[in-house]
């Protein structure tokens, strides 16, 4: 079966192609960054009208570079959310349209569903049961996945997400839009131990963690040390970036113990991040469990992970789940309609 995924849900379009025996055959992806840079920030209608712009013709692309036509599509995936309302609109317009117009079925799939199951596109592939830490600009979570929607919450943040942090933090310390690379690049430069930036939650039984309170001493310090010489910004990012580091890996590693599974998946932007796979690297050789990453080019939001989910769900006849967004009509009415 033959899945177009698209996904739409924030400053990132993504179109791509997966087949259900041959893997992914394409994906396209168009990032906002440059015209949102210019606000520092994602401006959600700026964002919505060009998802529009550029939606059909990177699925044009995908089709090309497969070398299929849409009337190969056995069905279209697509990110019903969370995210931005009108970004979503868009995605989910094109592909009811598109699957209206083929009588194909849609599937809607959860965005987090695609980052949590994105590390099953690598090679080698996690098999279930593992352990998943979700860790993006909007979402921080430890899941404990027994196979495709059967999720479990164990622990998540209880304010600002690991990626909003870092973003946020980086406009504290006078750093351009995106935050969250340029925190980390230059944090590769500074002294993580000139200064000392608390563990928020690092010691609590649960698996819930917190990073508002890191922000809050981030802008004290930076405060406290302004105006901020180039070697202390560096030093600042340093510190900042072991402290998160700290928190999600002795997180990660207590979810571990308590499930007693030993595969670990990180997935969504922040797995990109060099410090924290450098981290949990040497802690998997250290305590005996084997870790999971993304293709980097597929931590960020992307249509290939929307397409794989979609792919799972269509193979399992599972349109319902605990991460599933209910779509407007069923799988097995459309199959009957068609």
């Amino acid at each position: 079966m033959l899945v177009l995924g698209i996904e739409s849900s924030c400053d990132e379009t993504g179109v791509a192609l997966y087949d259900t025996d041959a893997g992914l055959l394409a994906h396209q992806l168009h990032t906002q960054i440059a015209m949102h840079s210019e606000y520092g920030g994602v401006v959600p209608e700026l964002a919505s009208r060009d998802h529009i712009r550029r939606v059909l013709p990177l699925t044009e692309s995908c089709l090309a570079q497969a070398g299929k036509q849409l009337t190969d599509i056995d069905a279209i995936a697509y990110t019903a959310g969370p995210g931005l309302a009108g970004a979503l609109l868009v995605g989910a317009s094109v592909a009811n349209a598109l699957a209206f117009a083929l009588g194909k079925p849609t599937i809607a799939v959860h965005h987090l569903e695609g980052h949590l199951l994105s590390p099953c596109l690598a090679d080698p592939a996690p098999e279930f049961p593992f352990i998943a830490l979700l860790v993006s600009g909007g979402h921080t979570q430890l899941m404990a996945v027994h196979g495709v929607g059967r999720y479990e919450l164990l622990g998540e943040t209880v304010d600002d997400a690991a990626g909003e942090a870092f973003d946020k933090s980086a406009k504290l310390i006078g750093l351009g839009y995106p935050g969250g690379p340029a925190l980390s690049k230059l944090a590769d430069t500074g002294d993580a131990t000139r200064f000392t930036l608390p563990r928020p939650m690092l010691h609590t039984p649960n698996l819930d963690m917190s990073f508002s309170g890191l922000k809050t001493a981030v802008l004290n310090l930076v405060t406290q040390q302004s105006p901020l010489d180039d070697i202390t910004r560096a030093d600042i990012c340093a510190a900042f970036q072991e402290a998160i580091v700290e928190v999600l890996v002795k997180k990660s590693l207590k979810a571990l113990k308590q499930t007693g599974m030993k595969r670990l998946v990180i997935a969504g932007g922040v797995g990109a991040n060099r410090q924290l796979r450098a981290a949990f690297d040497d802690a998997a050789k250290k305590r005996g469990f084997t870790v999971f990453y993304p293709p980097l080019e597929l931590c960020t939001d992307n249509g290939a992970m929307i397409a794989y989910a979609g792919a799972q769900r269509l193979k399992e006849r599972q349109v319902a789940g605990s991460f599933a967004v209910k779509p407007r009509w069923d799988l097995a009415s459309l199959a009957s309609a068609d």
